[in-house]
């Protein structure tokens, strides 16, 4: 029953998505996301409520982190040329990385921590999954429409 549930709803991302530029392309991801979660979670509607803003605060976070500072430092990174910086300079690049990356890994432990009263651990296990899953599922149709 899921997945009749499912793939229509791939189908749809994958027909609209053409028209439409980054900001609602990500609107519709999310839409999905919650979707695909909110059947792969078996989430209460007391859980869904406390859920879902401390899930979307972690991805805003985490989005953030990504796209305001670590996708800006690899693109100059890549304007420098990897194999014209100096040692120093790339000591300073990779501690700026690992800081980036540790305040994903933090930001990542925070949901869990502030996740696990209100999902528990079998759920938080789930959401792992569905993480995965869902990404996976993703990446296929992004690959699917490259094609």
């Amino acid at each position: 029953m899921k997945i009749k549930i499912l793939l229509p709803l791939l189908c749809l991302l994958s027909i609209t998505a053409t028209a439409q530029d980054g900001k609602e392309k990500r609107e519709q991801v999310k839409a999905l996301k919650v979707s695909f979660f909110t059947l792969q979670l078996n989430l209460t509607s007391d859980e869904a409520a406390k859920f879902w803003p401390v899930y979307n605060a972690y991805e805003e976070k985490v989005y953030s982190l990504r796209h305001n500072r670590l996708r800006p430092l690899i693109k100059s990174i890549d304007q420098t040329g990897v194999d014209k910086v100096s040692e120093k300079e790339a000591l300073a690049y990779v501690d700026q990385i690992q800081d980036i990356e540790r305040e994903i890994f933090n930001a990542r432990q925070k949901l869990v921590t502030d996740l696990k009263p209100i999902i528990g651990p079998i759920k938080l296990l789930k959401l792992k999954k569905a993480e995965d899953d869902f990404n996976k599922k993703l990446l296929s149709k992004y690959k699917e429409r490259r094609n």
